[in-house]
């Protein structure tokens, strides 16, 4: 009965979530408020629905209260943020709401079936995480002061990176993380953030080429920083946000061009430098090769996602704990074993909505800085997803980056928040603005009345 019942689920889930997307896609065409809002509120339902489904069957497997508990607790947090942010803001992004909260409930759903103790930790910091950053909406729209900074934003950044760089301890190769009074976190996480705050506020003042140079050079030191630290994801998502801020700032290819070509060289140096890098290029050219060391998890990964195939094995019909980290860099290969690559996909679509939804709110909004800091950011996440699927699929070499708002990690759970919530704070203040043209564009209509 248990297998019967995981069986079905997993093609249940499968066209849960496929009516999810082709809903998160097709508000896009829509102009009517009334319409829009009715299919966010299915849209709600169905996470709702998708998150129950997927609970039975974890508590079917288990038969622990603990599993009940939890879920509980998860449906209650999700009522009340459904709830408070559309009331305290009244014109919220609904869309990012929701895919936010649907890909916090994969997290949470995978993490659950994997380690339950992690799904725990998780859900906690994922949920005081959305309330920290409910007012970070007020600060965007009300501080109009956050452009004049860039500066100290860089010279922040930098500190935090050069703290991480002597301070710092060693984690799968890369000096990338700190301890503070007992908490562990990574530092980057949230010095990507302050460094699309910096390039938007510089870049946003001027283009010229002198002036250009030097914010290269403040660009390039945080990138360097994080080389030595030796992460290279991290330098990487760093250097490709930066080159599209900069062509979007100047609309000048040369830049962008001349950009790649350094890029390119900083690459063939990290290769020939690194060791670790080496051994991640290895890994990726033939992981059947070096399977027994090396090649291990890439291996494993590409194991999992091939014995889900379209459909995936259900939830605890696979293996997905024999791929080291599981949890955090390679969540997007239990995800395919378990729930299938016609999942995956759809996970794929989801990201790509958020993404969709980020630069259409950037190009709605006239102020450079603004513009800037939208499209900085959806830079930022959308080649996170990148690099983190990108990896576990063997497409490019592993980088050790997470898959935002899915993967385990507090560091990485607050900072895709945050950055939701700035995108969420972009969106409101330009609908803010729309709403006060618009009152001044009737008001002389009703005079001549």
């Amino acid at each position: 009965m248990i297998n019967l019942f995981t069986q079905i689920s997993k093609y249940l889930n499968i066209v849960i979530i496929a009516f999810y997307t082709y809903n998160a896609f097709r508000v896009f065409s829509l102009t009517d408020k009334d319409k829009k809002d009715k299919i966010y509120r299915k849209m709600k339902r169905i996470i709702y629905l998708f998150h129950f489904v997927c609970y039975v069957v974890i508590f079917l497997n288990t038969s622990s209260l603990k599993v009940v508990e939890l879920y509980i607790v998860q449906v209650a947090a999700m009522s009340i943020i459904f709830a408070i942010y559309p009331w305290i803001y009244s014109n919220i992004s609904k869309l990012l709401l929701n895919n936010m909260m649907l890909l916090l409930t994969i997290g949470y759903v995978m993490l659950t079936r994997l380690n339950f103790d992690k799904a725990m930790k998780q859900f906690a910091i994922a949920t005081l995480s959305i309330v920290i950053c409910i007012v970070v909406p007020i600060i965007i729209e009300k501080i109009k002061k956050l452009q004049k900074y860039g500066w100290v934003y860089g010279a922040l950044g930098i500190a935090i990176l050069l703290s991480v760089l002597f301070l710092g301890v060693s984690n799968y190769g890369a000096t990338n993380w700190i301890t503070i009074l007992g908490f562990t976190f990574q530092p980057s996480e949230f010095v990507k953030i302050i460094f699309v705050f910096c390039i938007a506020s510089l870049l946003s003042k001027r283009q010229d080429f002198k002036y250009v140079v030097v914010v290269t050079v403040l660009a390039a030191a945080h990138v360097l920083i994080l080389v030595l630290e030796k992460d290279l994801g991290g330098a990487l998502i760093f250097f490709v946000t930066y080159l599209i801020m900069l062509y979007i700032a100047t609309s000048q290819p040369l830049y962008f061009f001349a950009g790649l070509g350094a890029g390119c060289v900083a690459s063939y140096l990290a290769y020939h430098m690194f060791s670790h890098v080496r051994v991640r290029v290895a890994a990726w050219r033939d992981p059947w090769k070096l399977i027994d060391n090396e090649g291990y998890q890439v291996s494993q990964s590409l194991f999992a996602i091939g014995t889900g195939g379209w459909f995936g094995m259900g939830l605890y019909q696979g293996l997905p704990t024999s791929i080291p980290v599981v949890d955090s860099d390679f969540i997007f290969s239990a995800i395919s074993e378990e729930m299938g690559g016609f999942f995956a996909i759809l996970l794929i679509l989801i990201y790509i909505s958020c993404f969709l939804m980020f630069v259409t709110i950037s190009m709605k909004i006239q102020d450079l800085f603004y513009k800037l800091l939208a499209l900085g950011l959806s830079t930022l996440y959308m080649f996170q997803v990148f690099l983190a699927i990108g990896g576990v699929t063997k497409f490019i070499p592993s980088t050790g980056v997470t898959l935002p708002l899915v993967s385990y990690g507090g560091s990485s759970i607050l900072s895709s928040v945050i950055m939701f919530s700035i995108i969420q704070g972009l969106f409101i203040m330009n609908q803010d603005r729309n709403e006060k043209i618009e009152k001044k564009r009737r008001k002389p209509q009703k005079a001549k009345k």
